[in-house]
């Protein structure tokens, strides 16, 4: 942990910065598209007589949420032609909202009774969802300093939830009473609020280096941003981290997806149960989670939380045994939702933190999208198969093989937290 990620004690202090109150909004344009193109999806396609396989293979659109790192330098070192007046992260940011609404509504126009053109859609609202984290990303990491991001984090799961709760837990209700291609153009219509609140936000004042030659750009764009990481940590400890953080959100990335929308309706509960409990009832208490580790992180650093919310988070899974031994038992789906999402809103302030603390702030879209990535693309490979590994076991086995990955997670958590420590009192 370098110096500027040590606590800073005041809590309250963290939380009233301007700048905590605008990822709230932003927050809520991430968090709204995201399930649009996996969980709630998967109900669509379900209700529209799709095979479970095929289902987990459609929702895999969301994969490119684990692939931006492909596009993020363009976000470091090129300015949208007609979006520049806003500045660099708010231009691309409005760029991307757009492109979420046009998305969306392609979704409701062709319905998955036009399965291509439909996959086509989705694909581009998961492209321009993808588009607006890295903007959104780098915007947090730049408007304020690391010893205040804890509390940036908080609001922006805050909102996050909130999107959340609207594309799924209103999506579901909503789907018992309306059509579901008419539920798309109300979750089209809900991003006009951070449309707006993007347009009257402030631009981040970060001073970067300027190329003079297109090779010097290819290179500071697309070869720096890498090199400079393990350049600035060395190769042995730049390998540990990276392992690290391919491991730890296994268990969480690889039950997000297109499965457990299927397992709820399959252990007997309604869309308007699973909505309500699920991201109603349930967004909330991930929303008290992300609060209450945003307020560790602000008191404890990073590290702590962290490696707390590894471990709770990740053997929640076994709650979801629960289910098969209760189908339709509502008090029960109650007590598995409670274990799990307020540990997955407990663990994703420390993630966050913990990534926004290895960027460069010359490279901060590229380096953070990268690293954001990596720590969810091996869940949502595994998540990909999801469909199939149920199909030939069960939905028990595929919550136990996703613990697996507790155990070595811990220990090269722990072992990186001690290399960092040692190089910080180094230096």
């Amino acid at each position: 942990m370098t110096e500027a990620a040590k606590p800073q004690h005041s809590v309250w202090r963290a939380f009233a910065q301007p700048s905590a109150w605008t990822m709230l909004f932003f927050g809520f344009s991430s968090g709204l598209p995201f399930l649009l193109v996996a969980g709630t999806l998967a109900f669509w396609l379900k209700k529209s007589g799709i095979a479970l396989a095929d289902i987990t293979v459609i929702a895999s659109a969301g994969m490119a949420y684990a692939l931006k790192f492909l596009w993020a330098p363009l976000l470091d070192h090129w300015r949208l032609p007609l979006f520049s007046r806003l500045g660099r992260r708010r231009g691309w940011l409005l760029a991307a909202q757009i492109g979420v609404v046009a998305s969306l509504l392609a979704m409701a126009w062709f319905t998955p009774e036009h399965l291509v053109p439909f996959i086509v859609a989705t694909v581009c609202t998961a492209f321009f969802g993808a588009t607006q984290d890295i903007a959104v990303d780098a915007y947090r990491i730049e408007i304020a300093p690391l010893d205040a991001q804890g509390a940036l984090i908080a609001t922006y799961s805050f909102g996050y939830r909130l999107g959340v709760l609207v594309s799924f837990s209103l999506a579901a209700t909503l789907a018992d009473h309306i059509e579901w291609r008419f539920v798309y153009v109300v979750m089209a219509a809900a991003m006009g609020v951070p449309i707006v609140a993007n347009l009257i936000a402030r631009e981040p004042a970060v001073t970067r280096s300027h190329a003079t030659t297109c090779l010097a750009a290819l290179k500071l764009s697309i070869v720096e941003p890498f090199t400079e990481f393990f350049r600035r940590y060395g190769g042995a400890l730049a390998i540990l981290i990276i392992s690290f953080i391919l491991i730890f959100k296994i268990p969480e990335q690889a039950t997000i997806g297109g499965i457990t929308s299927p397992f709820y309706l399959d252990m007997g509960f309604t869309q308007t149960e699973v909505g309500t409990i699920t991201k109603f009832y349930g967004s909330w208490l991930g929303i008290v989670g992300a609060f209450l580790a945003g307020a560790a992180i602000a008191r404890w650093g990073i590290w702590k939380p962290l490696l707390f919310a590894i471990v709770i988070c990740g053997s929640c899974n076994f709650s979801y045994l629960i289910l098969p031994h209760h189908p339709g038992d509502v008090s029960a789906f109650i007590v598995v939702i409670t274990l799990v999402d307020l540990t997955l809103g407990f663990l994703g302030p420390p993630t966050v933190a913990f990534l926004s603390s290895l960027v460069n702030r010359e490279h901060t879209a590229t380096q953070y999208s990268l690293l954001s990535s990596l720590v969810n693309i091996t869940g949502k490979v595994f998540g990909v198969f999801a469909g199939r590994i149920v199909t030939a076991t069960s939905y028990s086995t595929f919550f136990v093989i996703t613990t697996l990955a507790i155990p070595p997670a811990l220990v090269l958590g722990l072992l990186v937290r001690s290399r960092l420590n040692a190089r910080r009192v180094e230096t």
